[in-house]
């Protein structure tokens, strides 16, 4: 089969057509990724972008384009991998790829069998301090006060079931209201108490 016919049968869904094309085009995805570098990431990463890159002008193609699919899937190629490369340049995944794992040992040192990992070294969730309880205690009373105080009841089941974790829709058809009179009384409330 020529290359129209594979990419014919590859958009009607045909995954032998699809493989054929992906594995015949694999190499230029390689050179292609083998010129870049990705901070935080290995080339297999980028091998990865620029398949999926492939797989998607393997979909997209259409043969009234004025280029061959090979400079198609070159340039969809291309712009994937620079687009990758841009957004690990934006350092905004720092965080994420510098990350410690909280199960990592303390101890890097080989000559000792210590099995205390980072985890073991944080301060617990909950309070343990009875200074610090009755003070929590304190705060919560004076918000649930202020709450009665100054919410209408209406409100003030919206916010309760808010803090429960429901969305704007769960509280609109728990409380038989629109969603939008939902988003009303949040804004109201934030008003109200801040």
């Amino acid at each position: 089969m020529n290359e129209q016919e594979l990419l014919a049968l590859a958009r009607q869904g045909d995954g032998a057509a699809t493989d054929c094309l992906l594995e015949k085009y694999k190499p230029l995805v390689r050179k292609k990724a083998r010129t870049l570098y990705l901070i935080g990431g290995e080339n297999d990463d980028l091998i990865q972008e620029g398949m999926i890159a492939l797989y998607k002008a393997i979909r997209t193609y259409d043969k009234s384009y004025k280029n061959s699919f090979a400079s198609y899937a070159t340039l969809c190629i291309e712009h994937e991998l620079y687009n990758v490369i841009k957004g690990a340049n934006r350092q905004k995944n720092i965080p994420l790829n510098t990350y410690v794992s909280l199960y990592s040992p303390l101890n890097t040192n080989e000559d000792t069998n210590s099995r205390e990992i980072l985890a073991d070294t944080l301060q617990p969730a909950e309070l343990t301090n009875p200074e610090d309880i009755i003070i929590d205690q304190e705060n919560v009373t004076d918000i649930e006060s202020t709450i009665k105080k100054r919410l209408s009841k209406l409100e003030q089941q919206v916010v309760t079931l808010y803090i429960d974790g429901n969305n704007y829709q769960q509280i609109a058809a728990a409380l038989g209201k629109t969603p939008k009179s939902i988003d009303n009384a949040l804004q109201r409330i934030k008003k109200k108490l801040s």
